[in-house]
């Protein structure tokens, strides 16, 4: 055979073998989502490395290289590429961007300023009820699918939880993944939440919002509110969580806690979709450092609360089994895991529900005035803001907060959650959803579905729970109202375990600080732009809401 032939054979024969090995690599990829520091690494550098062996006598060793990589890696995302747009896909059936099937870098990419929210829900407006959002993932923009998805027997949390805590050996409560596992390790926080507990925390709560009052009427000129709020409920939930360690509202952030969490967030919503990246941050020295900081102090006040015992009823009380209901208390781990959880989750939540709060009452002077009239009637001045028997009575306020809670929930693009091996999968309303697929109930989208609520369901309008409760007239309108679309803290068995107690923290410090003080936009502030800069990096993200707030002493 001449020469020339033996080398067309043996390129010929080095392309199947690339070819063949990238469709190996693959397939394990598929199959087994391989997430690991070692095994990755081999299949995707070492590997072409090899195989660039065949033809390093034809070739200069780097132009050998080159060679195989590119051969590899075409082969490599032709197979990924034609697969995830095939009709062999089990997910070929469901509408969606071509790109968004191809890749989640897709929803990355437009929802890197923080407009995720909008994007699903501009989605589910061309798509309908249910849209492929990524290569395995699928959104549910219907009511119908609460139930199955989040219920008692819904599916369990998706891989995403893994990379937003940069797979910490040791989850804490809100990423296990096992909804058995999960079932066991929320009894102590479900005591922790109890009614009885609560009242321990209510001390707390007031001592806090007295603070918070006191410090702004210490400010000079205009305050951004938000940010005191984010240090209120930063110092809440530290001596809620730990019984104690944080003066922000005294200090300010000195530490850098706070813009720590704020910009982590970004990296959570890229974790989020991405959820692998986590476990390479997690092992590469000098990546992600602001999430790595956070955790780290975290630990630090987690085991130094654990080391410290028990001064009061406080989270950890209940955590680490000093009330004695279990035969076995949790290992120190869990604990500290759990703790980290706490003052994190905790605290940023309530600061935006609060923050949204505020800034509707002063953008709708109406709506203020109502507030506050119910408030001084309840607790007129001299009357004790902190004493709650009149919270249940309170009707305007629950408006204003579960509207507040309508138009921003929690997590305004959904929690994600996924179908295990062995399930078969599962139907969704009218809807099959096959094994591994990860699905979620984009909150947002939801709230402002005209189907359940409406009329102006892009409008905050407080009066519409009144009316739904017959407290007030319905309007000359269709009116929808339905509650079985509102989660605005999740459902069922992993729903947020702490709604109770950020309701009943908010509630002391709005009747508190609306008895006490007079709020006001800034002169020259244009309010306008504010709503539109709430940005979802899963949980949201505020800008800066400069008010002047005055004593109505």
């Amino acid at each position: 055979m001449p020469l020339l032939e033996q080398v067309q054979q043996a390129l010929s024969h080095s392309v199947l073998i690339d070819g063949g090995s990238a469709l190996f690599t693959w397939y394990v990829f598929k199959k087994l989502e391989i997430v690991n520091a070692y095994v990755a690494p081999i299949l995707l550098l070492l590997l072409p490395v090899g195989l660039s062996v065949l033809t390093i006598d034809m070739f200069h060793p780097f132009l050998s290289f080159a060679r195989t990589f590119g051969i590899y890696y075409v082969f490599l995302g032709g197979y990924i590429l034609t697969y995830r747009l095939s009709p062999m896909h089990p997910l070929a059936g469901y509408p969606g961007p071509l790109l968004a099937k191809v890749s989640k870098i897709w929803i990355v990419f437009h929802g890197r300023d923080g407009n995720q929210h909008r994007v699903i829900q501009d989605l589910h407006r061309t798509y309908g009820d249910v849209v492929r959002i990524g290569p395995n993932e699928l959104s549910f923009a219907n009511a119908f699918a609460i139930m199955p998805l989040m219920g008692t027997t819904g599916a369990a949390k998706g891989p995403n939880w893994q990379g937003r805590t940069l797979f910490a050996p040791i989850p804490s409560l809100v990423s296990l993944r096992d909804n058995a596992i999960h079932a066991r390790r929320r009894k102590p926080w479900s005591r922790a939440m109890s009614t009885s507990a609560l009242k321990e925390y209510q001390i707390v709560i007031a001592q806090r919002s007295a603070q918070f009052v006191e410090t702004l009427l210490d400010q000079k000129g205009q305050v951004d509110l938000s940010e005191r709020i984010s240090f209120y409920t930063w110092d809440f939930m530290s001596d809620m969580a730990f019984g104690g360690g944080s003066e922000m509202m005294r200090d300010g952030d000195v530490d850098g806690y706070w813009k720590l969490l704020e910009d982590g967030l970004s990296l959570a919503f890229l974790l989020d979709h991405l959820p692998w990246i986590g476990y390479y941050i997690r092992n590469i020295p000098g990546v992600g450092e602001d999430l790595k900081r956070m955790r780290a102090m975290g630990i630090e006040r987690a085991t130094v609360r654990a080391n410290a015992g028990s001064h009061s009823k406080d989270l950890f009380y209940y955590l680490s089994n000093e009330d004695g209901a279990d035969k076995v208390s949790p290992p120190r781990p869990t604990i500290i895991s759990d703790g980290i959880l706490a003052i994190i989750a905790g605290s940023d939540t309530t600061s935006s529900i609060l923050s949204i709060a505020f800034y509707h009452l002063l953008l709708l002077p109406e709506v203020y005035e109502k507030l506050q009239s119910e408030i001084d009637t309840y607790y007129p001045e001299g009357e004790d803001t902190f004493d709650t028997k009149h919270h249940s009575k309170m009707s305007y306020l629950d408006a204003v907060l579960n509207e507040t809670l309508r138009m921003y929930p929690v997590i305004p693009s959904g929690s994600q959650r996924t179908f295990t091996e062995g399930e078969g999968g599962r139907m969704i309303g009218p809807y099959f959803v096959p094994n591994h697929t990860q699905v979620r109930v984009p909150n947002y989208t939801l709230h402002h579905d005209p189907r359940y609520f409406h009329p102006n369901p892009d409008t905050f309008w407080p009066e519409r729970w009144l009316i739904a409760e017959g407290l007030i007239r319905k309007p000359e309108v269709p009116f929808i109202h339905d509650m079985n679309a509102f989660i605005p803290f999740s459902f069922g068995p992993a729903n947020c375990v702490g709604k109770n107690l950020a309701m009943l923290e908010m509630k002391m410090l709005l009747c508190h600080s609306i008895q006490k003080l007079r709020f006001r936009f800034a002169d020259g502030f244009d309010p306008t732009g504010w709503e539109n800069g709430l940005k979802d990096y899963f949980t949201l993200r505020r800008a800066k809401l400069p008010v002047v707030v005055e004593s109505r002493a």
